[in-house]
């Protein structure tokens, strides 16, 4: 602990937002720069906690008290070699990682909690800017060859795991690009794509392998994968969404939310959208079913097009502003603005979608809602939901998204083809990341649904230790989530 005194000294403090009037005009990162002298400061504020909650809170078990010191020491080679210890992508979360560690820590107890986010994505690009980050490739080979389906974050983390440990890794995407929901459903104003390209680079000089357009059950046969790897790890997420079963459904202008935000992360890519039909929210009345980070990025993305008016809506109650005493170090249950309502949003909460409204043309022109009261059932304990008289009324309309989550993986094809079992949830069963099929692994949604970018990565982390321990007759190279935070407090 290098300033006893930090948290009593400095004041929590992030980078500045660029203007909404400024921003909503590109898709570039959302912050100005933030002083190196800021972040050290912000380091300083840990306590290294008796016992770190932030551990705990961050899925992956980020050694967050020790990086922080050597933020703090300006040892920016030792914090990004603790960091990328239980990290493989700190410069992914550093910027999209809703921060459950903070959400733990010790200090949030009575202040604004330590900055980690902001130190981590600093940590990542420093060890960029100077080098630190390079191409690692295995001593030698096992001579085992490992298929891994999808690259989003849990894919793309179990690579990189899986080649340091000396398997030759192949990543195959059916997109036309590698990142998954990093590359087509994260918007760039909050991950430009180069961030995702600069990572790619690094793991294929260190020699993992990259197909694209390999859409396994499709256009490779799944009998491949069974004969040509000795292992294979399903991590293409969770990709079917949530649907809005109501009258006036099928009318032109609904699209689930993942349809508008990957065409538009194509557009702002410059790539061919000739032959697709344009989302666009210009002009137009927006309305976002859904108040998670999804429906937010729709936000974002409508004010961008220069949208007549956005309006978001959750059936749920509006959370409360203040975090209850008892919610720590859970994640809290409190109202979250987004930069992207800050540039100008309609916020409903409670409200109930009942009908789309047609404009006579076969398109939509508003949706019919009712606010609703959420009472608990005494003898069940769960809430119910009740339609409120007199509150009817229609809302303006003519572009709807669908931000209401995914439901479980696509099972036609791939997972069908495979015959590997599912859970109840409609997810591919799993013990210990091996699914019913032995040689077959599974990480990310694909097994735990729909979660967050850090569970992704450290699923791809854990799935990739399953893995090499099958390949290599129960013997790993590859630490447990636990053990690198153990050696590096004991080595110092």
């Amino acid at each position: 602990m290098a300033d006893p005194k930090g948290f009593l000294t400095y004041n929590r403090e992030l980078p500045q937002v660029r203007p909404a009037q400024q921003r909503v005009k590109d898709y570039k990162e959302l912050y100005e720069v933030f002083p190196v002298e800021g972040t050290i400061k912000q380091a300083a504020r840990c306590m290294d906690c008796g016992v770190p909650f932030c551990h705990n809170g961050c899925p992956l078990g980020n050694i967050i008290p020790e990086f922080n010191d050597a933020v703090y020491e300006e040892d920016w080679r030792q914090a990004y070699k603790i960091l990328n210890s239980t990290n493989n992508f700190p410069e992914f979360t550093g910027r999209i990682c809703p921060a459950p560690c903070e959400s733990a820590c010790v200090l949030g107890i009575n202040q604004p909690p330590v900055a980690i986010e902001h130190i981590e994505k600093s940590i990542a690009e420093i060890a960029f800017e100077r080098g630190y980050v390079r191409p690692t490739p295995p001593s030698s080979r096992t001579g085992k060859k490992v298929a891994i389906v999808g690259s989003g974050p849990a894919g793309l983390a179990a690579a990189d795991q899986l080649n340091r440990a000396g398997h030759t890794v192949t990543v195959l995407e059916r997109d036309d690009a590698i990142g998954g929901l990093l590359r087509y459903g994260i918007p760039d104003f909050k991950l430009e794509k180069h961030v995702i390209d600069r990572r790619l680079a690094v793991m294929e000089a260190a020699g993992v392998r990259f197909k694209t357009n390999a859409n396994v059950g499709e256009n490779i046969p799944v009998g491949h994968l069974l004969t040509d790897y000795d292992a294979v790890v399903l991590s293409g997420g969770s990709t079917v969404p949530r649907d809005l079963p109501i009258p006036g459904r099928e009318l032109k202008g609904v699209h689930f939310a993942m349809e508008f935000l990957k065409q538009n992360n194509m557009r702002v890519a410059s790539q061919d959208l000739s032959s697709e039909t344009p989302i666009l929210a210009t002009g137009k009345h927006v309305v976002v079913i859904g108040g998670g980070d999804t429906g937010a990025d729709c936000v974002g993305t409508s004010n961008r097009h220069g949208a007549k008016s956005v309006t978001q809506i959750e059936i749920m109650g509006k959370p409360p502003v203040e975090r209850a005493a008892n919610n720590w170090p859970n994640w809290p249950m409190v109202l979250r603005t987004s930069t992207s309502h800050e540039e100008g949003c309609d916020r409903e909460w409670a409200l109930l979608t009942k009908k789309i409204i047609d404009n006579g043309q076969g398109q939509i022109k508003a949706l019919q809602t009712v606010q609703v009261l959420w009472e608990k059932n005494p003898a069940t304990g769960r809430l119910e939901m009740t339609e409120q008289k007199g509150t009817e009324r229609d809302i303006p309309c003519e572009l709807l998204l669908l931000a209401a989550g995914f439901l479980h993986p696509q099972k036609q094809g791939m997972i069908e083809q495979l015959g590997v079992g599912l859970d109840a949830r409609g997810n591919v069963e799993a013990k210990d990341y091996q699914t019913t099929v032995p040689k077959i692994f599974v990480a990310g949604d694909m097994r735990r649904g729909q979660s967050l970018v850090v569970w992704a990565i450290s699923e791809g982390r854990e799935a990739a230790r399953a893995v090499d321990a099958y390949l290599q007759e129960g013997a790993t190279a590859l630490e447990a989530k636990d053990q690198g935070r153990m050696e590096v407090r004991v080595n110092g």
